[in-house]
């Protein structure tokens, strides 16, 4: 009798179909570490289809919003004074962008489109919890209690900076404050702030360092190590991404392809929310439950703020080479300061004789701390020699006397007279 191969063949496929069914439910091995999972034999790849997007939480809407019983519970004098910041830097950017375009100061990035992230999650932390930001917080460090004075001297690099002229503008720290000085590079922050974490971790206080960085900064190795760092050692740390839209000219969709940075947190085992960033109150709420989780359970949480960046990523960059007007103006119609002003009307606390006041004050003020701070002269010569070793070595002395000879004898050639002089500190021993 003639076999027929074809029917055979057949025959064995179904049957070893049906076993491997039985294998793909019944298989069973060792346990590994670190994942806890089922065992199948069906060959196949694992992508996120099958997974939602993370929600965004929002609070205030683009409907009435008066009639909506809020979770925030918050003083009209709190709700004020997170307005009249968003105002102070709305204030402060457009004279000082504009400063830099008339060659009065080198470098400045404004905070337009991202003033919610800032004063929202300002609100929610207290003086005693560290802030890491990258260089668009000038509305955390404001709400904290950081004076007009204070950023015009750090831009202008007069005597009365901290910095003594050695850092870019913009690059803030304020010790008083718990706002550790910004770094120029990409996402250094990151395994810093979750180092000092861990500090505060082991030291059993009470209080939280709160991260900030943008999601391009989150494509740099330095956030993987971090994120994977405070999930392991579960330290009380707020990672806050302001996902705004573009890294400089880079687009999000040339950045990643899974579901925004937020989905990076489950990954590695931290607790995520993803937050409308242009809602000051959803931005409030959310920092608030993930501070009183950092330190009630002493782990890490990620809050990804969805916004967009309004204005250009700095006095550098043209973002008409590589965006709209249109999409710039379209978003600009979200403004979390028009969505907060609009919410503040509704619950009768504001009104427009209130804005034409804070408007016309809050510009006076910059205005005179602005000519006050441009006409301070910059900081001693000397003042590069010193501030990096404890007690001076001979070969910088050596470096500053030179320098001091030559100026003696060359002094006219340069613009001394800009300079501060003061008697005690060419007190140096230079011998």
């Amino acid at each position: 009798m003639a076999i027929n191969y074809y029917r055979l063949k057949i025959f064995y496929f179904r049957a070893l179909k049906i076993i491997t069914r039985q294998l793909s439910v019944n298989l069973t091995g060792p346990e590994f570490f670190g994942v806890q999972a089922n065992y199948t034999n069906e060959l196949k790849f694992t992508n996120n289809e099958s997974y939602k997007s993370i929600p965004i939480y929002q609070v205030l809407s683009t409907t009435k919003n008066n009639s909506i019983d809020f979770p925030v519970k918050l003083e009209k004098e709190t709700l004020l004074k997170m307005y009249h910041d968003m105002i102070s830097i709305a204030t402060m950017d457009k004279i000082l962008y504009e400063s830099q375009r008339q060659g009065r100061i080198s470098f400045y990035m404004t905070n337009n489109g991202e003033e919610a992230i800032q004063i929202g999650s300002a609100a929610a932390l207290t003086l005693q919890d560290i802030i890491y930001a990258q260089y668009r917080e000038a509305g955390v460090l404001l709400y904290r209690g950081y004076k007009y004075s204070q950023f015009l001297n750090q831009c202008y690099s007069n005597y009365e900076d901290p910095a003594k002229g050695r850092q870019m503008p913009v690059h803030y720290g304020s010790k008083e404050l718990n706002f550790v000085t910004i770094s120029s590079p990409l996402t250094v922050q990151l395994p810093q702030a979750v180092g000092a974490a861990y500090a505060l971790k082991l030291g059993k206080k009470k209080v939280c360092i709160a991260c900030y960085f943008g999601e391009g900064a989150a494509s740099e190795g330095d956030a993987h190590a971090a994120f994977n760092f405070a999930a392991t050692l579960e330290c009380p740390i707020i990672f806050i991404c302001r996902n705004n839209g573009y890294a400089i000219s880079t687009p999000t969709s040339e950045q990643y392809k899974g579901d925004g940075i937020g989905a990076r947190g489950p990954a590695y085992g931290i607790n995520t929310i993803r937050v409308d960033g242009n809602d000051i109150l959803a931005m409030y709420n959310a920092t608030k439950i993930a501070r009183d989780f950092c330190i009630d359970n002493g782990k890490p949480v990620l809050i990804e703020a969805m916004t967009y960046r309004i204005s250009h990523h700095s006095t550098s960059d043209d973002s008409t080479a590589y965006r709209s007007l249109d999409e710039i103006e379209e978003w600009n119609k979200q403004s979390p300061v028009l969505k907060f002003r609009k919410y503040l009307e509704e619950i009768g606390i504001w009104n427009d004789e209130q804005e034409v006041e804070l408007q016309k004050s809050t510009l006076k003020k910059f205005l005179a701390d602005f000519a006050e701070a441009e006409k301070k002269l910059k900081p001693q010569w000397k003042e590069m020699f010193t501030d990096v070793y404890h007690e001076m070595p001979q070969h910088i002395k050596h470096q500053m006397l030179t320098m001091d000879n030559h100026l003696k004898e060359y002094g006219e050639h340069y613009p001394v007279k800009d300079h501060e002089y003061n008697e005690h500190d060419n007190i140096i021993n230079t011998k």
